[in-house]
């Protein structure tokens, strides 16, 4: 893979790569930082990307950038988060709010196969686990989801 075609490839994934690292790492510096690290990490390894494979070597990094990130964040002492200005009770809020409820090993399963568009084998390879695992972690997902769902439409009548 040349360098054009790899810029294009990345230009391509970015959004998708950004939502993710926006769902684990909670902090839109750190979600930028992630997706550029991970862009410098796969250049540096390009000639070791298989073909047809870059999508999911690529999201790999992202997560693992995330959790170095993760890791690097447990030794800093936390700052308050500035006051959330956006509208609240909106629906879109109410649905990222259950997601990220979610342990990471549910939510990661669930954006990657549904919001993403990955497909079962991909977001399985990403995970580097079983298909069958994948699927149980999706089912698990969705009946939290529900029943988040539900308890929290419940709250607010």
């Amino acid at each position: 893979m040349d360098r054009r075609e790899f810029q294009q490839l990345y230009i391509d994934l970015y959004p998708g790569l950004y939502r993710l690292a926006q769902s684990i790492v909670h902090h839109p510096a750190d979600a930028q930082d992630a997706v550029q690290q991970s862009a410098v990490n796969a250049w540096a390894a390009a000639d070791r990307i298989r073909e047809g494979g870059e999508k999911a070597y690529i999201t790999r990094i992202v997560i693992n950038e995330c959790r170095n990130i993760q890791r690097h964040r447990q030794r800093v002492t936390p700052v308050d988060e500035p006051w959330n200005t956006g509208s609240q009770g909106a629906p879109d809020t109410e649905l990222k709010t259950v997601v990220e409820s979610l342990p990471e090993t549910l939510r990661i399963p669930l954006l990657l196969r549904y919001m993403e568009g990955y497909s079962e084998q991909d977001t399985a390879a990403i995970l580097k686990i079983p298909r069958n695992t994948l699927r149980a972690r999706l089912k698990r997902a969705r009946a939290k989801l529900r029943d988040e769902w539900i308890e929290m439409q419940e709250e607010s009548l």
